[in-house]
């Protein structure tokens, strides 16, 4: 643990807390992003607007810290272009394949106690321990 924040970690979790309640109460929807990013991709028909507005807002957020420390993004990669990308992609099919993401999940579904979270949860968990495990132990952190 070189970077212990504990006072940025925590303003972040209460970012991300207030963001999913706000959508919840104003919007009754669940801010699961693979969701509401999957849901763009097919284009649908009326209930794109909030959607939109949404990831732009996610996008912006990210310009705007950026903006106010662009030595925040100034780190580099531990594995190559092909891992991560492979990485990426294995990620999507657990989205897919689990119904939701770490988001969805994770944030929304475990504060809602709901049964298919803690599951869902828990599955990502001790997958991304397992594979974090072979790559590092088992492959030599050479992938």
């Amino acid at each position: 643990m070189d970077h212990f924040t504990p006072v940025a970690s925590t303003l972040g979790g209460v970012l991300i807390g207030l963001s999913a309640v706000t959508l919840l109460l104003f919007q009754g929807r669940i801010a699961g992003i693979s969701g509401i990013f999957g849901t763009l991709l097919r284009l649908p028909q009326g209930d794109t607007a909030w959607r939109v507005f949404f990831v732009l807002g996610l996008l912006a957020g990210g310009l705007v810290f950026l903006a106010a420390d662009p030595t925040a993004f100034a780190n580099e990669a531990d594995r190559s272009l092909g891992a991560v990308a492979v990485a990426g992609l294995l990620v999507g099919f657990g989205t897919r394949m689990g119904s939701g993401c770490t988001s969805g999940h994770g944030v929304c579904g475990l504060s809602r106690f709901a049964p298919r979270s803690m599951a869902a949860t828990g599955m990502f968990i001790f997958f991304g321990m397992v594979s974090a495990f072979v790559v590092n132990h088992l492959l030599g952190g050479a992938v």
